[in-house]
């Protein structure tokens, strides 16, 4: 069985090996990933382990009417990689699969569901956990505190990506589900069957991640956050990341270390793709550039001032579940109304 991943990536470089080895160890065969605009060396890094045969990298580039992770999307479903797989997953690198069930690996979730078509894997939002400096260390061991398991509101936190069987289905890939084909045969978090949603949010107050959820590590430290900032969005060029963005993301309101039973096989995997010492060159000098930027950040005044905010800001707080479905359905009204407006 194939399973690809595909992901696109810009100055990404001390995660990628973590990131590889992690998902290496749960059963993905084969990595698709685009890189653009790239300055500490994350695409040569990608390269020298594409010459190694365990990714395949292709540059993509920024510029047109498409952003740069619409563009990587297209290319990618033309693919040759694309064409071979059993099964897709689209996903990003502070994204990881975390299976509750077996041994944690994705043919124990499709084995816990076999008719299923596709699985709608929730978000579930892990905080900078008080981690202000970036360091270069294991992301899974520094961020270990994480969403409940009933939110609702903020509905950015409880988006999900999709895993789901290469079939004739959908008209493209997505970046949180295949365009076109609709749910039919899809599973939640929960293995419960999937209503057809029109967006990327499942409207429920029960918990969500009986049998599998997404790390979504989107924050991380303070001072990577900036340079998150300072890169921007892939696919929403015009949107800033901010304050805003770090207030519906940074929830650490429980200890969730479930994705550590994995770390024994992700620390062998690791070292044996460090075995290659251009790997380890090239790893060190993205945690070199890394430091260098976030260095130069501190030096100006808007990244300086969101650093201190960012200090002084504390966890996302949890609202009651009652006023989150009062804020969610008061959303859902302002939307219509706006729909309505323009047609």
């Amino acid at each position: 069985m194939r399973i690809l991943a595909v992901t696109t990536m810009r100055n990404e470089a001390p995660f990628i090996l973590e990131w590889i080895a992690y998902h290496q160890r749960i059963g993905v065969t084969d990595f698709l990933i685009y890189t653009n605009d790239c300055e500490d060396g994350t695409d040569d890094l990608l390269d020298r382990l594409t010459a190694l045969g365990v990714v395949r990298h292709e540059r993509n580039h920024s510029g047109g009417k498409k952003s740069v992770q619409w563009r990587a999307l297209n290319k990618a479903g033309r693919h040759p990689l694309l064409a071979a797989a059993d099964w897709i997953y689209v996903t990003d690198v502070d994204e990881y699969l975390c299976i509750h069930t077996g041994d944690g690996r994705i043919e124990d979730l499709i084995t816990a569901c076999p008719n299923a078509n596709g699985f709608a894997l929730p978000w579930r939002m892990f905080g900078c956990n008080d981690v202000a400096g970036f360091v270069d260390r294991p992301i899974l061991e520094q961020f270990t505190r994480a969403a409940p398991d009933r939110l609702l509101w903020p509905w950015r936190a409880v988006q999900f990506k999709s895993l789901y069987r290469n079939v004739n289905h959908y008209d493209r890939l997505g970046v949180h589900r295949p365009k076109g084909g609709g749910f039919d045969g899809w599973v939640d978090g929960n293995g419960h069957g999937m209503p057809e949603v029109g967006g990327t949010v499942v409207p429920t107050l029960v918990p969500r991640y009986g049998l599998a959820q997404i790390n979504h590590y989107a924050v991380g430290s303070i001072e990577s956050f900036l340079i998150k900032v300072a890169r921007g969005r892939p696919n929403h060029t015009g949107d800033p990341i901010d304050l805003a963005y770090w207030m519906d993301r940074n929830f650490n309101a429980i200890e969730d270390r479930r994705i550590l039973r994995h770390q024994g096989a992700v620390r062998d995997n690791v070292a044996a793709l460090r075995a290659d010492p251009e790997i380890v060159r090239l790893h060190d000098n993205g945690v070199a550039w890394r430091k260098a930027r976030i260095a130069e950040l501190m030096t100006q005044s808007d990244s300086f001032y969101l650093m201190a905010r960012l200090l002084q800001s504390g966890p996302t707080r949890v609202l009651p579940l009652s006023l989150q479905k009062h804020l969610f359905d008061q959303l859902m009204t302002v939307r219509r109304l706006i729909a309505e407006a323009k047609s």
